[in-house]
């Protein structure tokens, strides 16, 4: 059986990544990328479909562990009654090859240390052809894919598995490496373990402090974790940005709330920039807005909600019946189905995140402008359609209100950029569209008599994603009908002091009901609307218990489960990191130096 979700740990090479356990195993592993088929699939299986552990032989007294400061390198320590070990992981990328390292140091005592593989290609099914080289390494042939085992541990099977003991003495070092690579090319050279850490370690430390995070504040090392989380689910070379490394790690354990997150999302780009741009990442956030430009490029009715790493558009999901889910969670799902869905809300993310890179100084680009030109007056067209709306229910469509204040947001921005940035473009027909949306959205999504905004048009139930109103400027957070609104989310979508996105048993999510966890990205933006409205206190509160949730090595996951105080779905995520980081800069502004907080409330909305 898996670990809790929050008892893993993440390693990554900015191309593909894997979860450490506490327990030293490997339980997750998709190489050469993020969405590659995982040979390691046992955090959603068994350990049959795959998983590669290094731990001691004996009962362990006590495990701790930590990244290298500014780093994604791991060290998890065991202590036992005959002697403590460290084994140190992370990955590297090298001429088209992913290595995984692993380095085991003797601390104290002698510790008898066993290591297990179990490599199973295609999502755990595939038994691969093993032999061994001529210098000894292990290799091991499935399809496309070679994975060459090197260590000087002696190894043998036991029943279609690898294992092999040794012994860490004080001061000893025993490495692993397991490197893939196209079956169809040569034999990748031997890598140094010990080296290849060092050289990991050194890259990532020249990145973190290439980079500013005293815009923090208070939480700098929270802020210092999120953006490396950040930077290694950032694929190096297309820019594109994955959700989470993870997929169908379930948002109600037990239920059917399990989705593949190792894609792209539009929605991400205007919170993603904002986080990047603003701790001084510019690389890594022209990266992203290029990822856009061609993700997105050709006919504007084209557009979808999300996209592969490249900016690939088929997502075909898909089940994997042999996989018995994460506790029990089925189905466990390939592809995500929601890509085919119109999402109005996106028109507003992506022209938002071109507005928020002209205004934060990233260099201009003519394709983007012209770009968004052919999205805004595509909007024209269809603004006025049902949608599936942000969470990419599976109900049917409807008048989502936050869809609408994202339409609002779209042409708001495009206006904008005509104005303060000396672009070309209509904007007196826009500014028509905008304040009719705006009048609309008033009119058909608030509930007088309950005193608050509706999740859509004409029903009574609440949505957190209404939280978006105040932050993108659709009205000022002491707008009545706001406060009315963030009022009624605190005393009806929070559980245990975090906010759900909505109420599952009105089956607006075609999913039946069930119980999923308080989503954290939403509990951040009730932070927001805190330091909006002035309530300080309450908003750095909120933020102190929100990032309280952080596991031991400062991960989160995008939701939380109160009741069984544990966190839930997939892992980490970004959205739920971008969210933190974002917050943290909002409430660093205000109870920084008071020239900082003026200078934050000239641009007005807290996030965007």
């Amino acid at each position: 059986m898996a670990l809790r979700i929050e008892d893993y740990a993440l390693i990554g090479n900015c191309e593909s990544a894997a979860l450490v356990g506490l327990d030293g195993s490997i339980d997750w592993m998709a190489l050469p990328r993020f969405d590659s088929q995982a040979s390691f699939a046992a955090l959603l299986g068994t350990a049959e479909n795959g998983r590669w552990q290094i731990a001691p032989a004996v009962p362990v007294d006590r495990v701790t562990r930590r990244y290298r400061d500014g780093t994604l390198v791991l060290e998890t320590t065991f202590e036992t009654a005959r002697g403590a070990v460290v084994v140190i992981d992370a990955m590297g990328r090298r001429e088209g090859h992913g290595d995984v390292v692993r380095l085991v140091r003797g601390l104290s005592g002698s510790v008898p240390m066993r290591m297990e593989g179990v490599l199973r290609p295609g999502y755990g099914t595939v038994v691969p052809w093993v032999s061994r080289l001529g210098d000894g390494r292990i290799s091991a042939v499935a399809g496309p894919d070679r994975f060459v085992l090197d260590t000087p541990v002696e190894l043998h099977g036991e029943g279609f598995r690898t294992v092999g003991t040794f012994t860490a003495e004080e001061g000893s070092e025993t490495p692993f490496t397991l490197t893939w690579s196209p079956s169809y090319h040569p034999v990748p050279k031997p890598v140094d373990a010990a080296q290849l850490i060092e050289l990991v370690t050194e890259d990532w430390n020249d990145w973190t402090k290439s980079h500013r995070t005293e815009t923090a504040g208070d939480w700098v090392p929270l802020v210092q974790r999120s953006l490396i989380t950040l930077k290694a689910l950032t694929h190096y070379e297309t820019g594109g940005i994955v959700a989470a490394p993870t997929t169908s790690l379930p948002e109600q354990l037990g239920g059917p709330r399990n989705w593949d997150y190792r894609y792209c999302w539009l929605r991400d780009a205007t919170l993603t920039l904002y986080a990047l741009l603003t701790s001084g990442f510019l690389e890594e956030a022209s990266a992203w807005r290029d990822w856009l430009i061609r993700a997105i490029a050709g006919s504007p009715d084209q557009m979808q909600i999300m996209y592969g790493i490249a900016g690939e558009r088929r997502l075909d999901e898909y089940e994997l019946p042999w996989l018995a889910g994460y506790e029990g969670s089925t189905p466990v799902r390939v592809g995500n189905a929601a890509a085919g869905q119109l999402q109005l809300d996106v028109y507003g993310e992506v022209l938002d995140a071109m507005y928020q890179a002209r205004r934060l100084g990233l260099a201009p680009d003519d394709n983007g402008w012209h770009l968004e030109r052919a999205l805004v007056e595509h909007l024209e067209t269809i603004w006025q359609e049902p949608d599936e709306g942000i969470w990419e229910v599976r109900g049917g469509r409807k008048h989502f209100t936050a869809s609408k204040v994202m339409v609002w947001a779209a042409f708001d921005r495009a206006i904008r950029s005509v104005e303060e940035f000396e672009l070309e473009g209509p904007v007196d027909r826009w500014r028509e569209v905008r304040d009719r949306v705006h009048a609309e959205v008033c009119d058909m999504g608030y509930d007088a008599e309950r005193g608050h905004f509706t999740q859509y048009y004409g029903g009574t139930a609440l949505d957190a994603s209404l939280l978006m109103m105040a932050m993108v400027g659709f009205l000022p957070a002491d707008d009545p009908r706001v406060a009315g609104t963030v009022k009624a989310i605190e005393e009806h979508l929070m559980e245990d002091g975090f906010v759900k996105r909505y109420d599952e048993t009105g089956n607006v999510d075609g999913l039946a009901g069930g119980h999923e966890g308080a989503f954290l990205p939403c509990s951040f933006w009730l932070a927001d609307n805190y330091v909006l409205a002035g309530r300080l206190d309450e908003a750095r509160a909120l933020f102190e218990r929100l990032v309280g949730l952080c596991n031991d090595v400062g991960l989160l996951a995008e939701e939380y489960d109160a009741p069984a105080r544990r966190q839930v779905g997939n892992f980490p995520q970004a959205f739920t990191h971008v969210a933190l980081v974002n917050t943290a800069h909002n409430l660093s502004r205000e109870f920084g130096p008071a020239q900082h907080r003026a200078e934050s409330r000239e641009t007005g909305a807290a996030v965007a």
